[in-house]
């Protein structure tokens, strides 16, 4: 079967640590992830044309970040002191993940890049976890990342329930913001147990699923099938 040419966002970071100008970052389990699924992971520079991407890729992951959506894009007046915005990868991202979902790619957002997808797809976002939720989870864990932080209930009959195979999966979590309302037509397939917003799916198109959670660190089968499927949708 074909390896799949499968787009990857990348990270931005202003001069200083790894290099005194401007430069990309991603966690390499990201490319493992999708290579070891049977993807040919491709990496997404913010200065090319998304559209022009969207074109030669077969696939999309709009990866996760220390950074949020800026609240003007859904609607909110006003900015949580703990927001922190980079406009010049969202606008690239806005506009990759709208080109792949006009092309019907297979897009499969993760934690932050699940907040992106719900708001593209007209939904809303908590702006921080702990000053909305009442006895909220330690969204951002204290553990390592590579250690599961909470369990998510999967819903049943959702095509993240299909492709994982099971009700419930421990997941690690490193978030203060989630979704709040999904956009028409999306649908809610994982909460966490305070009843935060762990998955988002759109049945109009053949694969466009969110995870709160980073499945790239491969905590569980479900985990690992999560990026089977994705990269089977885009064969």
């Amino acid at each position: 079967m074909s390896r799949p040419l499968i787009g990857i966002t990348l990270d931005s970071e202003a001069p200083g640590g790894y290099s005194k100008f401007p430069w990309y970052a991603l966690r390499q389990n990201y490319c493992d992830a999708v290579a070891d699924a049977g993807g040919v992971p491709v990496l997404l520079p913010h200065g090319g044309d998304g559209s022009t991407y969207a074109e030669r890729i077969q696939g999309l992951v709009v990866s996760g970040g220390d950074f949020d959506v800026d609240p003007a894009l859904f609607g909110d007046a006003a900015k949580h002191p703990t927001v922190k915005t980079k406009e010049g990868r969202t606008d690239f991202e806005i506009e990759v993940t709208r080109a792949a979902l006009g092309r019907d790619l297979p897009v499969l957002g993760i934690c932050g890049g699940q907040q992106l997808l719900n708001v593209i797809l007209g939904g809303t976002l908590i702006q921080h976890i702990p000053d909305t939720v009442v006895d909220a989870l330690a969204h951002e864990q204290p553990n390592p990342r590579n250690e599961p932080g909470h369990t998510v209930r999967i819903m049943a009959d959702t095509l993240l329930h299909r492709v994982v195979g099971a009700l419930d999966l421990a997941v690690n979590s490193a978030h203060h913001q989630a979704a709040r309302e999904v956009g028409p037509g999306v649908i809610v397939d994982a909460l966490a147990p305070d009843g935060v917003i762990e998955g988002i799916e759109d049945p109009r198109y053949r694969f466009c699923l969110g995870v709160q959670w980073h499945p790239e660190f491969v905590l569980s089968a479900g985990d690992r099938r999560l990026f089977v499927a994705f990269v089977d949708a885009a064969r």
